[in-house]
């Protein structure tokens, strides 16, 4: 039996799991909190960009469930582990990670990149090889090989396409029974777009993904969809990989901003005075500030101490994340100061409203008027913060991994991918695929995150909806 190993990263992305589920049970049970939520879902844009997000999700958590092989009963019976720390997502990517080539390999090709020097016939000639594994089922790739592709391409369509009339069933099945109407009806309802939420539009959406997911299910096990590193290492398995770093990223840095900046707004601007006067000169200085140069300074002389510290580390991964989970605590104490600003602004506003007002006429504590009166009227604020925050967080690492003080090398990001890609993108010919897989699998979450940002702040700032009414 294999061995779980919890990374530190591990225990806050499914903490973040169990919390959402539990503000969904919540919601469940206070109609007047799921009323933005349904205000959220019935934006097309909003629900589409869910569905993205949520795909990006799923990879993040398949990656997030380590373990380590059991090696081999020794003789007296001991049960030894691999020192490799694998995921759920590395076994299902078992066979693409296994196909390694000698260096480069363009997508979807046969023959290696380079021209090598192989013995033919007796003779040492400079030629393209055969890859070890992309196409090596075949024959004779220049007369198979397309026709091999579009077969593939083709079967993992439809595979998407049945994937994707079920969804089509499933949401007319429940319909259906919502309604109390026929199959057919609630079928055709759907169809022409006669749903209070937009379903058409999500079920486009997730037949658009089965349509990109089916084709290239079909074709990794047997070619290199989108080719091969320097070293042969599939660039598509370096890209779902890489998403999981930008969700810890993205989500780990900004949990780690909501203390400071919870408590330092709301303390400024409801107290006011002296303790206002300090926290607004405390996040002015760090404004003022450098960000990357104050994150460049943290990161090294973490690095510094977790060199001169091998012994803490059992693993390399392990390592590899707690370098990470310490850039996210660096980047969250470093940008706290936009959300401070905002706090204070929204709790001098309601510091002066009747019902806090009254709460201090009867005596109430400056902290329980805080936390039972302020602090659930700024919720909004923040949430629409951080998930505007988010997507920022995920270009930021991978400006700091291009400058090199991102993430360790050991693992996969997109910073990190383009980083590898800027002596790829000099040379002759030009190897431009791993510059451009990273930039559109970044691009598509960061697109989806912004989309479904815009959808909360309409569904949860009044002001935003009053405004986008008017305009329309």
């Amino acid at each position: 039996m294999p061995r779980f190993v919890l990374l530190w990263t591990d225990v806050v992305l499914w903490a973040l799991v169990v919390a959402l589920a539990f503000y969904g049970w919540r919601l469940r049970r206070v109609p007047p909190l799921r009323a933005p939520w349904r205000r959220m879902l019935n934006d097309a844009p909003a629900l589409c960009a869910l569905i993205v997000f949520a795909a990006f999700a799923l990879v993040a958590m398949l990656d997030s469930i380590h373990f380590r092989r059991a090696l081999p009963p020794a003789a007296a019976g001991e049960i030894f582990y691999a020192t490799r720390t694998e995921s759920l997502l590395d076994v299902l990517l078992a066979r693409p990670i296994a196909m390694r080539e000698s260096s480069y390999s363009a997508p979807l090709a046969a023959v290696a990149f380079n021209r090598q020097s192989v013995e033919q016939g007796g003779d040492v000639v400079r030629t393209f090889p055969r890859l070890l594994h992309g196409g090596a089922h075949l024959t004779d790739p220049d007369a198979q090989r397309a026709g091999d592709i579009a077969a593939r391409a083709l079967l993992g369509a439809a595979g998407g396409l049945v994937v994707a009339a079920g969804l089509f069933a499933l949401a007319a099945r429940w319909r259906s029974r919502r309604r109390g109407i026929p199959w057919r009806w609630a079928l055709k309802d759907v169809v022409r777009d006669r749903t209070r939420v937009p379903l058409r539009a999500a079920l486009l959406c997730a037949t658009a993904l089965c349509l990109l997911a089916g084709p290239v299910i079909a074709l990794m096990g047997h070619y290199h969809v989108l080719g091969t590193d320097r070293t042969g290492n599939d660039v598509l398995v370096q890209a779902l990989k890489s998403v999981r770093t930008a969700f810890v990223i993205g989500s780990l840095a900004t949990i780690a901003t909501l203390p400071l900046a919870l408590v330092l707004g709301i303390v400024a601007g409801y107290l006011r005075g002296w303790a206002d006067a300090l926290i607004q000169y405390l996040y002015t200085v760090l404004s003022a500030v450098p960000n990357v140069l104050l994150i460049a300074a943290c990161v090294l002389m973490v690095q510094v101490f977790m060199d001169q510290h091998p012994e803490l580390f059992t693993t390399g991964a392990e390592r590899s994340d707690v370098r990470l989970f310490l850039l996210c605590i660096i980047l969250g104490l470093t940008g706290w100061a936009t959300l401070c600003r905002l706090l204070r602004a929204e709790t001098l506003k309601l510091r002066e409203m009747e019902y806090v007002q009254a709460a201090t006429a009867f005596g109430l504590p400056a902290g329980r008027i805080m936390l039972r009166h302020i602090l659930p009227n700024t919720l909004h604020l923040v949430l629409i913060t951080t998930v505007l925050d988010f997507s920022s967080l995920v270009l930021y690492e991978a400006v700091l991994s291009y400058v090199g003080v991102g993430v360790d090398p050991s693992l996969n990001s997109f910073g990190g991918m383009i980083n590898l890609a800027r002596s790829e993108m000099s040379r002759d010919p030009l190897v431009w695929w791993s510059f451009t897989s990273a930039f559109f699998f970044m691009l598509a979450l960061v697109l989806s995150a912004n989309l479904l940002a815009d959808g909360v702040r309409d569904a949860f700032d009044p002001r935003a909806r009053a405004l986008r009414v008017q305009r329309g």
